[in-house]
């Protein structure tokens, strides 16, 4: 018999819990029961369909399968990604805003663009690590492309992932220190998620670098994003919630047709890393 994910909802999901209860998103089983440490398994209504070459595989046969199902995707242009992301990252209390990821402001949708006060399209996996720009592909996927001030998405820059730092103007928890960023706890798992599934879905294929998550900073332009124990942990320790699982449907249904499947399966980051 197949363990049940543990449910621990975010503060902010609670608060929302009732505006996303109409909206569709993959259907989990689930009990009442305690939080733990390391990521369970898990039983979506992919699993007999979607999943079905990657049921029951780990370690590289499993990163294989699901490169392989994940590639099938259909691919935005980078204009296509703002109107995309007005939906994806909708704030589920109020239709005409999105969610910025790091700050977790409520901004306007209108309000996207360059300038002071705007939000633009931050690329989590940033794309000076493999040097893939906003070309067709991984830098247009918006599995990793999240609503973000632009001012916030400067400062996160192209930093690797850690803990530690300091917090700064509009952060909302973030921190950042000279070499690493650290979300705020209400996302923690899903910039981990969004890691790994760049990490699975770009194997050096289509012309571009074969992307990889390793245990360093500091990574530059070299196709690496670190650090891997940290991400492996916040993983583990904010688990998908009714927002990222929204928004994961959403991008299946309309935009891409292709899922992270660490949203569906964050066991499966244990059973790759």
């Amino acid at each position: 018999m197949l363990a049940i994910r543990i449910r621990r909802r975010k503060t902010a999901v609670l608060a929302t819990a009732a505006a996303l209860a109409g909206l569709a998103a993959p259907s989990l089983a689930a009990t009442p029961a305690t939080a733990t440490a390391t990521a369970t398994a898990t039983a979506t209504d992919y699993d007999s369909t979607y999943y079905e070459d990657a049921i029951g595989k780990t370690g590289t046969s499993l990163k294989s399968s699901l490169h392989t199902i994940i590639s099938d995707q259909t691919k935005l242009s980078y204009s296509a990604v703002w109107d995309a992301l007005k939906n994806t990252d909708q704030d589920p209390a109020d239709s005409g805003n999105v969610i910025l990821l790091y700050s977790g402001i409520s901004r306007s949708k209108s309000l996207n663009g360059g300038d002071t006060g705007d939000w633009n399209r931050e690329h989590v996996w940033a794309k000076s690590h493999g040097d893939f720009g906003t070309a067709t592909g991984p830098g247009t996927d918006i599995h990793h492309l999240r609503p973000e001030d632009v001012r916030v998405n400067g400062v996160r820059g192209n930093k690797d992932f850690d803990d530690g730092g300091s917090a700064f103007t509009d952060s909302g928890g973030s921190l950042t220190d000279s070499d690493s960023f650290e979300p705020r706890d209400a996302v923690k798992g899903d910039v981990a998620r969004m890691i790994f599934y760049m990490a699975v879905r770009y194997e050096g294929g289509e012309g571009f670098a074969d992307l990889e998550v390793n245990g360093s900073v500091g990574n530059g332009s070299n196709p690496y994003i670190g650090k891997l124990p940290v991400l492996k942990a916040w993983n583990d320790e904010d688990p998908p919630d009714a927002f990222e699982e929204r928004r994961n449907q959403v991008i299946y249904d309309t935009y891409q047709h292709n899922r992270n499947p660490f949203v569906d399966h964050p066991e499966w980051v244990e059973a790759i890393w």
